[in-house]
Protein backbone atom coordinates (compact mmCIF):
# COMPACT_ATOMS: atom_id res chain seq x y z
CA UNK A 1 0.00 0.00 0.00
CA UNK A 2 1.37 3.53 -1.03
CA UNK A 3 1.98 6.50 1.39
CA UNK A 4 0.90 8.81 -1.08
CA UNK A 5 -1.19 11.62 0.63
CA UNK A 6 -3.41 13.12 -2.00
CA UNK A 7 -4.95 16.49 -1.54
CA UNK A 8 -8.42 17.19 -2.59
CA UNK A 9 -7.26 19.20 -5.40
CA UNK A 10 -5.65 15.72 -6.73
CA UNK A 11 -9.00 14.45 -7.35
CA UNK A 12 -10.08 16.77 -9.56
CA UNK A 13 -12.23 17.27 -11.80
CA UNK A 14 -14.40 14.73 -10.67
CA UNK A 15 -16.74 12.72 -12.80
CA UNK A 16 -20.59 13.65 -12.96
CA UNK A 17 -21.50 10.98 -11.20
CA UNK A 18 -18.91 11.16 -8.63
CA UNK A 19 -19.91 14.77 -7.99
CA UNK A 20 -23.55 14.08 -8.08
CA UNK A 21 -23.13 10.96 -5.43
CA UNK A 22 -20.95 13.26 -2.97
CA UNK A 23 -23.85 16.27 -2.98
CA UNK A 24 -26.59 13.58 -2.53
CA UNK A 25 -24.40 12.38 0.73
CA UNK A 26 -23.46 16.21 1.98
CA UNK A 27 -26.68 16.33 4.09
CA UNK A 28 -26.55 12.91 5.68
CA UNK A 29 -26.20 9.19 4.91
CA UNK A 30 -28.38 7.72 2.36
CA UNK A 31 -28.40 4.04 1.23
CA UNK A 32 -28.54 3.27 -2.96
CA UNK A 33 -31.52 3.49 -3.85
CA UNK A 34 -32.13 7.32 -1.60
CA UNK A 35 -28.62 8.16 -3.31
CA UNK A 36 -30.38 7.48 -7.09
CA UNK A 37 -33.73 9.03 -5.82
CA UNK A 38 -31.76 12.22 -4.64
CA UNK A 39 -29.90 12.65 -7.78
CA UNK A 40 -32.68 13.33 -9.53
CA UNK A 41 -34.45 15.61 -7.05
CA UNK A 42 -31.31 17.84 -7.63
CA UNK A 43 -30.90 17.44 -11.14
CA UNK A 44 -35.06 18.31 -11.50
CA UNK A 45 -34.71 14.79 -12.93
CA UNK A 46 -32.18 15.53 -15.71
CA UNK A 47 -29.57 12.95 -14.26
CA UNK A 48 -31.02 9.05 -13.78
CA UNK A 49 -28.55 7.25 -12.53
CA UNK A 50 -29.25 3.53 -12.77
CA UNK A 51 -28.15 0.73 -10.54
CA UNK A 52 -24.85 0.01 -12.37
CA UNK A 53 -23.85 3.48 -12.39
CA UNK A 54 -24.29 4.23 -8.65
CA UNK A 55 -23.15 0.58 -7.72
CA UNK A 56 -19.74 0.94 -9.24
CA UNK A 57 -19.13 4.58 -8.66
CA UNK A 58 -19.75 4.23 -4.85
CA UNK A 59 -16.85 0.86 -5.39
CA UNK A 60 -15.03 3.69 -6.77
CA UNK A 61 -15.44 6.00 -3.88
CA UNK A 62 -15.11 3.59 -1.25
CA UNK A 63 -11.49 2.58 -2.48
CA UNK A 64 -10.48 6.21 -3.11
CA UNK A 65 -11.99 7.28 1.04
CA UNK A 66 -14.28 9.34 -0.84
CA UNK A 67 -17.30 7.48 1.15
CA UNK A 68 -17.55 5.07 3.88
CA UNK A 69 -20.05 2.37 4.92
CA UNK A 70 -22.11 3.28 7.84
CA UNK A 71 -22.30 1.08 10.85
CA UNK A 72 -25.36 2.23 12.68
CA UNK A 73 -28.60 0.67 11.05
CA UNK A 74 -31.81 2.44 11.16
CA UNK A 75 -34.61 0.72 13.06
CA UNK A 76 -34.97 -3.22 11.39
CA UNK A 77 -39.42 -3.12 11.63
CA UNK A 78 -38.42 0.40 9.27
CA UNK A 79 -35.49 -1.07 6.92
CA UNK A 80 -34.31 -3.20 4.97
CA UNK A 81 -31.28 -5.01 6.67
CA UNK A 82 -29.77 -5.74 3.16
CA UNK A 83 -29.23 -2.31 2.95
CA UNK A 84 -26.30 -0.35 3.00
CA UNK A 85 -25.68 3.24 4.12
CA UNK A 86 -22.65 5.66 2.91
CA UNK A 87 -21.73 8.91 4.23
CA UNK A 88 -18.92 11.21 3.04
CA UNK A 89 -15.97 10.76 4.54
CA UNK A 90 -13.89 14.21 5.65
CA UNK A 91 -11.95 14.08 2.95
CA UNK A 92 -14.52 13.52 0.94
CA UNK A 93 -16.50 16.37 1.55
CA UNK A 94 -13.57 18.22 1.27
CA UNK A 95 -13.35 16.96 -2.36
CA UNK A 96 -16.90 18.05 -3.18
CA UNK A 97 -16.28 21.80 -1.60
CA UNK A 98 -12.94 21.67 -4.05
CA UNK A 99 -15.00 20.97 -6.96
CA UNK A 100 -17.75 23.09 -6.16
CA UNK A 101 -14.67 25.72 -6.09
CA UNK A 102 -13.87 24.56 -9.42
CA UNK A 103 -16.91 24.78 -10.76
CA UNK A 104 -18.32 28.04 -9.73
CA UNK A 105 -14.93 29.33 -11.02
CA UNK A 106 -15.61 28.46 -14.39
CA UNK A 107 -19.23 29.27 -13.88
CA UNK A 108 -18.08 32.80 -13.39
CA UNK A 109 -15.78 32.64 -16.28
CA UNK A 110 -18.59 31.54 -18.44
CA UNK A 111 -21.11 35.04 -17.09
CA UNK A 112 -18.35 37.08 -18.23
CA UNK A 113 -18.74 35.56 -21.61
CA UNK A 114 -22.54 35.95 -21.50
CA UNK A 115 -22.60 32.43 -21.89
CA UNK A 116 -25.03 31.69 -18.83
CA UNK A 117 -27.84 33.95 -17.60
CA UNK A 118 -27.88 35.94 -20.89
CA UNK A 119 -31.00 36.59 -23.52
CA UNK A 120 -30.27 33.86 -26.32
CA UNK A 121 -30.27 34.73 -30.13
Amino acid sequence: MSNVVLRPDDMLPLTPAVFHILLALADGEKHGYSIMQEVSRITNETIKMGPGTLYGTLKRMLEAHLIEETEERPDPTMDDERRRYYRLTAFGERVAQAEAGRLALLLNVAHSKKLVGGATA
